[in-house]
C-alpha cells in the first residue's frame, strides 16, 4: 500500500498525539465543566492549530536547531530561552506522568506505580537504543488506537446507559470551560512530531504541512468529540469526573467487560507510541541546554535519559494522574507561549503562515496556562522557578570554569 506524503504526515503526528489526552483528559476535563467539557475541546484545537503553525514556521527559519528551546533563543534571546525549557521540561515530565499512570491504571490497575515506572524505563531504553518510529509502525500504531476508540464508541452508543446521577450544577462558566480546554490542550499536542521532526525523523514540505497540520487537528478534534460524547452517555458528567480510566468504566458500564483485553492493547500501543515522542522530545530540549552551555556537558546520551525518566517517574509516585497531566499541561501551555511570542517576531521570508496566528497562539497558550487547575499552577510555577535557577547556576559554573 502506498501511503501518500499528506496522509503520511497525519499518520505520523496521530502516533504521538493520540495519548494521554484520550486515555485520561477526559475525568478532570468533566469535573471542571461538567458536560460542557466538549466545548472547551474546540479552543483546544484552535489554540493547537496556532503553536503548530508557529513552531513550523520555526524549524522552516532554523532547521539545524534542536527544538523550540533554540528557537526562543535565537528569537528572543537566553533568558526567555530557559525559562521555555524549564516549562517544556516540566510539561514533558508532567504529560509522561500522565501517560504512564494511565497507562497502569488500564492495564494493570493493581499495580500502577509500579507498572508506569516499568513502562517510563523501557521506552526511555527503546529511544536510546535508536529506535524510530517509522510511517510503518505509526501506520499500524494509529489503526489499533482509532479501533480501539471506535469499538468503545460503538459499544457505548449501541447499549442503553445505566441510570447514572443527575447533573444539578449549572453551566461551568467561563473560568471551568478554559480550566477544561487547559486539561484537553494535551489532546492534540503531539503535532511537533511533524512540524519540528526530531533528528532522523522524516521532514515534510511546506505544501505537506498545508494540509496535514489543519487535516491532524480536525482529525483530532472529531475523535476526540465521539469519544467525549460516548463516555457522557454511559457514565455521565458525575461519574465521568470520578473515574480514574473512562474507557474502561465506560466499557463495563456498557455491559462490554469482554472487551477489556482489546482496550488494554489499545491503551498500551497508545501509551508506549505517545510516550516514545514524549521522551524524545525532552530528550531534544536537554541536547539543546547542553550544546549552548546552559547546562554542562556530557560525554553519552544516558544522563539525559536518566533525568526525563526520573522526572517523571517522581510524577507519578508523587502525583495522580489528573494533577500529573494538569501540570503537564499547563507546563506546556507555558511553553508555547513563549515559541508564539519568538514566532511573531519572525522575518517575513522566513513565514508560511500568518504572523496573527502566532499573536493568537501566544493569548490562548498563556490564558489556557493560566486557567489551569491552582494545584497544578503552584506546582508548575514553583518547578519553573526551581528548573530555570538550575540552568542559570549550570550556566554560571560553566563561566566561571
Amino acid at each position: 500500500m502506498t501511503i501518500t506524503p499528506r496522509a503520511g504526515a497525519v499518520v505520523l503526528a496521530l502516533g504521538a498525539t493520540l495519548g494521554v489526552g484520550v486515555l485520561a483528559g477526559f475525568a478532570p476535563a468533566a469535573a471542571a465543566a461538567g458536560p460542557w467539557f466538549p466545548v472547551a475541546l474546540v479552543l483546544a484545537a484552535v489554540t493547537a492549530l496556532c503553536c503548530a503553525f508557529s513552531t513550523a514556521d520555526q524549524y522552516r527559519a532554523y532547521p539545524d536547531a534542536p527544538g523550540g528551546y533554540a528557537y526562543i533563543r535565537n528569537q528572543l534571546g537566553p533568558w526567555p530561552a530557559r525559562i521555555g525549557a524549564s516549562a517544556h521540561l516540566v510539561g514533558r515530565a508532567g504529560v509522561a506522568a500522565a501517560l504512564a499512570g494511565a497507562f497502569g491504571a488500564y492495564v494493570v490497575p493493581d499495580h500502577r506505580v509500579a507498572a508506569a515506572v516499568g513502562l517510563l524505563v523501557v521506552t526511555a531504553a527503546l529511544g536510546a537504543s535508536g529506535f524510530r518510529w517509522r510511517t510503518g509502525p505509526s501506520v499500524a500504531a494509529a489503526a489499533v488506537v482509532l479501533g480501539t476508540l471506535a469499538l468503545v464508541v460503538l459499544v457505548c452508543f449501541a447499549v442503553a446507559p445505566p441510570a447514572n446521577p443527575v447533573w444539578t450544577a449549572g453551566g461551568p462558566g467561563f473560568e471551568g470551560l478554559m480550566s477544561a480546554g487547559s486539561l484537553l490542550f494535551v489532546l492534540f499536542t503531539g503535532f511537533e512530531r511533524i512540524t519540528a521532526p526530531l533528528p532522523g525523523d522524516r521532514v515534510f514540505t511546506d505544501r505537506v504541512l498545508r494540509f496535514a497540520i489543519p487535516a491532524l487537528v480536525v482529525v483530532v478534534l472529531v475523535v476526540s468529540v465521539a469519544v467525549g460524547a460516548a463516555l457522557l452517555r454511559q457514565l455521565g458528567p458525575a461519574r465521568l469526573a470520578l473515574s480514574p480510566a473512562p474507557l474502561r468504566d465506560a466499557l463495563v458500564a456498557a455491559d462490554g467487560r469482554a472487551l477489556l483485553p482489546v482496550l488494554a492493547v489499545g491503551a498500551t500501543v497508545a501509551a508506549v507510541s505517545s510516550l516514545f515522542f514524549v521522551l524524545g522530545s525532552a530528550r531534544r530540549t536537554l541536547v539543546g541546554l547542553v550544546e549552548t552551555g546552559d547546562l554542562p556537558p556530557v560525554r553519552a546520551s544516558w544522563p539525559l535519559e536518566v533525568v526525563g525518566v526520573a522526572s517523571a517517574a517522581l510524577g507519578v509516585v508523587a502525583l495522580t494522574p489528573a494533577t500529573a497531566l494538569a501540570v503537564g499541561a499547563c507546563g506546556t501551555a507555558f511553553y508555547y507561549g513563549f515559541t508564539n511570542a519568538s514566532a511573531r517576531v519572525l522575518l517575513q521570508e522566513d513565514r508560511t503562515w500568518p504572523m496573527r496566528t502566532a499573536c493568537l497562539g501566544l493569548g490562548l497558550s498563556v490564558l489556557l496556562a493560566m486557567s489551569a487547575p491552582t494545584e497544578a499552577l503552584f506546582i508548575t510555577g514553583a518547578a519553573l522557578a526551581l528548573g530555570t535557577g538550575a540552568i542559570a547556576l549550570g550556566r554560571v559554573r560553566q563561566t566561571v570554569r
